[in-house]
């Protein structure tokens, strides 16, 4: 069970954008892409083949490393860390580290 996925709120605590807050928009092993986060700016050449891609610049988010960022805890306001509790039915959970609540509500 991954500590961040797909739809969590995260926090950036090292980098150009750090202190700035967006939600995942894709994992892929130990790197994250993160809506408005990590901007690079793209030189597209226009391709005959598809009629909707057009030359020009465009801004594509980049990704980061999963450890530059933390899972944002909404009751605390603040970056936190992610554990993970076996509930008595079996059921694997994530639970935030400073208040042990629940993090998939």
């Amino acid at each position: 069970m991954n500590r961040i996925k797909k739809g969590d709120t995260v926090i950036v605590i090292a980098g150009k954008d750090k202190g700035r807050q967006g939600t995942v928009l894709e994992v892929g092993g130990d790197r994250l892409t993160i809506e408005g986060i990590n901007i690079a700016k793209k030189h597209v050449k226009a391709n005959p083949q598809r009629p909707d891609l057009q030359s020009g610049i465009i801004e594509q988010a980049m990704p980061l490393h999963r450890s530059n960022v933390m899972l944002f805890n909404p009751m605390t306001k603040k970056g936190d860390r992610v554990g993970f509790k076996v509930l008595e039915d079996g059921k694997k959970i994530r639970i935030f580290r400073s208040n042990n609540e629940a993090v998939d509500v």
